[in-house]
């Protein structure tokens, strides 16, 4: 199995079955992932140097207006892609397995967890994984230590509050808060 054949079957949908090639494979793909990350993590990275780590981590080229302060974590890096103007904040958690995807100038703020695999609920099938992707849409800002579970999409120029868990689509110019998140406005300046 290469990477190639690996992403069109999670791309596709399809679950992930423990002990299968494409366990094994996510598993091997994992362990490239925590050593760049460790690079990234290990002291002060200048911004193009970041830059450059986030290119070797994701296998594509990364814009020069995109933004990270490290620390920063994934157990992938394949299945990410930042638009221009992205700007991710310290502390954040990426697992990227299933597709997760920031449109331009989204912020992303300090902490934030975007996981995409689930698990199935029988636990005699608890080793699967079920991937769905996130998407985070153009000028969307995340507020601190905000989670955002499998499946997700959220609309252009959304807002999401501090710690908020989203666990539905947000609409575009929304402003949702809360666990599970909700819509509490709409933006009054939309993207």
């Amino acid at each position: 199995m290469d990477l190639h054949d690996f992403l069109a079957h999670i791309n596709s949908g399809a679950p992930v079955i423990g002990g299968s090639e494409e366990h094994a494979f996510m598993h091997a793909a994992a362990q490239e992932a925590l050593a760049v990350t460790a690079r990234l993590n290990s002291g002060y990275v200048a911004p193009d140097q970041v830059r450059a780590l986030l290119a070797e981590l994701t296998g594509k080229e990364i814009p020069d207006s995109v933004g990270l302060f490290p620390p920063f974590y994934t157990e992938f890096g394949k299945n990410l892609t930042l638009s221009p103007g992205v700007f991710i904040n310290m502390g954040c958690r990426f697992q990227d397995t299933g597709g997760i995807t920031i449109g331009e100038d989204a912020l992303i703020g300090h902490g934030c967890t975007l996981t995409t695999l689930n698990h199935p609920v029988d636990p005699a099938r608890r080793a699967d994984t079920l991937p769905a992707p996130i998407r985070i849409g153009r000028k969307a800002w995340l507020g601190a230590s905000v989670t955002v579970v499998p499946g997700v999409t959220i609309g252009d120029g959304a807002i999401v509050g501090a710690g908020a868990v989203v666990t539905k689509d947000v609409p575009a110019n929304a402003i949702v808060a809360g666990v599970p998140a909700k819509v509490i406005r709409t933006n009054e300046s939309p993207a």
